[in-house]
């Protein structure tokens, strides 16, 4: 199964439905980084992607972007392949 990282705070929607996309995908493990707790990760993860807003998603170190772009994967029946790696 491919190594999961998201950044992520406590509240975030978004962030709870990109969880249990993966979950419903098989994927045990994700690595979670909470922006909220640490200030200073949400610059990582700012100056890492590009981007302000959670969730920010890596598959396998791939950028894969929010939820959203998460969401349009499964839908092209891209994400099985990308978790599979």
């Amino acid at each position: 199964m491919a190594k999961i990282v998201m950044y992520t705070t406590a509240v975030c929607p978004y962030c709870i439905n990109a969880e249990r996309l993966l979950r419903s995908k098989g994927v045990a493990e994700i690595e979670k980084i909470r922006v909220d707790l640490q200030p200073d990760l949400r610059l990582e993860m700012m100056e890492k992607t590009g981007q302000r807003t959670v969730p920010q998603i890596y598959i396998n170190e791939r950028h894969i972007g929010g939820f959203d772009d998460l969401r349009a994967l499964d839908l092209a029946g891209e994400l099985d392949s990308l978790l599979a790696a």
